[in-house]
């Protein structure tokens, strides 16, 4: 049950970040467009202070920093979707609603998350709110 929690935990948080990298990636471009733009058309006669550019130039060395620490993120977040998905093989699986039930023969991740596939052939997704059990043998 411990390991349902934190695989819909991390796949909420591998979505959210996922978002989050493409509004950062916009913010990045126009960041970069409009300090070139600023720069282009300033003031011969009153240029830019050159504190007030290094200011500029360390957010945007900053905000560089955090696309490449978010992508590092979403990697290690996939890589432990996966981890999270194999330890489901063989177990007795039972959706949120009770529905669908079966032992697991396959698990799948996707954008939206991770789906199990029973023996029976039904698909499950996992996230909240499943029942994760021991097969008896």
């Amino acid at each position: 049950m411990v390991d349902a929690v934190a695989s819909a935990t991390s796949t909420q948080t591998t979505s959210a970040s996922k978002t989050d990298s493409k509004k950062a990636s916009l913010d990045y471009d126009n960041f970069l467009k409009l300090l070139i733009t600023q720069m282009k058309n300033q003031d011969p006669t009153n240029p830019m202070d050159p504190s007030a550019q290094v200011a500029q130039l360390a957010t945007f060395s900053q905000v560089e920093q955090s696309i490449k620490m978010n992508t590092n993120l979403e990697s290690l977040i996939s890589a432990s979707s996966l981890s999270n998905a194999s330890s489901y093989i063989g177990k007795t699986i039972t959706s949120a609603d009770g529905q669908t039930s079966g032992v697991v023969k396959s698990v799948e991740v996707t954008a939206e998350g991770l789906s199990a596939t029973t023996v029976a052939g039904s698909t499950i997704a996992i996230g909240q709110g499943i029942k994760i059990s021991q097969t008896a043998s």
